[in-house]
Order: structure tokens, then sequence, then C-alpha cells
């Protein structure tokens, strides 16, 4: 698979992601899916998958703005840097109360293409500076 094709692959998730098209974000990850959650530990498989993203969709409303990739030379790993826009709409577990705050964090994501499907995805951004923004 070519960097081209790997990072296709990446931009189409992101973009499903940005508009909200589970389906199709799910569509392009690989059935044994690492995901890797930021300050969390590591999940393995689409079930896991499928059942934080549904935990996310209530919590937060969020889009992925400023997005910038980075393909590496072996062509199966690639890095995304962005600012996280959003809102804050339900509780989450011990966080602060959930009242509708808007906050803007950045971010990146490393993810690797293994059978023309995301087999990794690895996300960080600075949590206590979210906790701040919404306390």
């Amino acid at each position: 698979m070519s960097a081209n094709q790997s990072l296709d692959i990446v931009k189409n998730y992101f973009k499903a992601f940005n508009e909200g098209k589970t389906k199709d974000m799910l569509a392009l990850l690989h059935p044994e899916i690492e995901h890797d959650i930021n300050q969390g530990k590591k999940e393995v498989g689409l079930e896991a998958f499928v059942k934080f993203m549904a935990h996310m969709d209530n919590c937060y409303k969020e889009e992925l703005k400023n997005l910038t990739y980075f393909v590496s030379e072996n062509t199966n790993r690639i890095a995304a840097e962005f600012d996280v826009h959003g809102t804050y709409l339900k509780t989450d577990g011990s966080l602060p109360a959930a009242r509708g705050q808007k906050y803007v964090v950045p971010a990146g994501s490393f993810l690797e293409i293994k059978d023309g499907k995301i087999k990794r995805v690895t996300t960080y951004y600075n949590l206590p500076q979210w906790i701040e923004m919404v306390k």
C-alpha cells in the first residue's frame, strides 16, 4: 500500500468523524483495532471501539480543525495534529459537571494501517488543560 493510499484512509477517517458518520469511521477500522485511550488503557477490537464512540458521542460534540498529517517513510504509520473544538454535553464519570461548556484543546493521533484498514489509533491531549477549561 502506498503512502498516499494510507493517508487517504486516515483522511477519510477524520472526515467521517467531523461529519458525525460513525458507521463510515468504523468501516475503515481493522477488526482487531488497537485503541490507546488518552490517559486510559488500551482496548482491542471493533466492539470495544463501538462502545467507546457511543460513550463519547453521548458526552461530547467535537470537531477537529487545523488537521495536519505526517506520513512515515514505510507508509503504514501516519500522525495527525489538530485542534479539538468541542462542547461538553453530559458529565463524564468523575470529570467536572457538564453544563454545555465549549473548549478548544490541541491534540495528536498516531495511526497504523494494516491490510488496508486502521489497525491502531493512539490519541493524546492535555487532560488537565481540558479540565481547567470546563470546570
